[in-house]
């Protein structure tokens, strides 16, 4: 009897943590920007003026930022999907992101070490072969994936860049890279030069 009893609390106890769980990770779904967006590159495809234009917490914005780090740092929040430019004085510029979805998510420091206008793709043997359909290279234009401008990080192979895909913005959906809508990635990069410091952290603490 006791051993029953026992086998029938457990299996309640573990019924009642897969509600908990199940309640928890629903809320999780249900909280803006924090997806993974399943979707796939567009090469060609042009947005129109209203799909780029960003709305709410994702239109880039003046935001109160306390930080150690100078003016003119960029800081990634990967979690919130946001890019931070730090202006001093406990300010900086907020703007929306894309970031990697699951398995391309990283941290670190880099510095930006070069700057393109209009940047040709190429896709990796990586993303070609998990998407065949691809072209092998495409010249930049409003079409492109890379968008109107790159910032290459450091020796890796990501960039802060544009994108044709303006609704992936808040999500999670590249290979690793952090893209900006048009408007955004022109802003940014007339306002950072090369050997610009950044920051990618899974989380900022404001």
């Amino acid at each position: 009897m006791t051993v029953r009893v026992s086998l029938l609390l457990r299996l309640a106890l573990g019924a009642a943590l897969a509600v908990f769980a199940g309640a928890g990770a629903g809320a999780g779904a249900q909280t803006p920007g924090q997806d993974e967006m399943n979707v796939v590159d567009q090469p060609g495809y042009q947005p129109t003026p209203d799909e780029e234009q960003l709305a709410g917490a994702y239109e880039k914005q003046e935001v109160f930022f306390r930080t150690t780090e100078g003016p003119g740092t960029i800081i990634i929040d990967t979690k919130g999907r946001f890019l931070y430019l730090v202006q001093g004085n406990n300010r900086a510029l907020r703007y929306g992101i894309g970031v990697g979805r699951e398995g391309f998510t990283w941290s670190g420091l880099q510095k930006i070490a070069r700057k393109q206008e209009w940047p040709d793709w190429r896709p990796p043997p990586e993303m070609i072969e998990r998407q065949p359909y691809l072209p092998r290279f495409m010249a930049g234009g409003p079409g492109n994936p890379l968008g109107a401008r790159a910032m290459y990080l450091g020796g890796t192979v990501y960039r802060i860049h544009g994108t044709n895909q303006p609704q992936t913005i808040g999500h999670a959906v590249s290979s690793g890279c952090f893209r900006l809508v048009n408007d955004d990635v022109v802003d940014l990069y007339d306002r950072v030069p090369v050997g610009t410091k950044v920051i990618i952290r899974q989380a900022v603490a404001l």
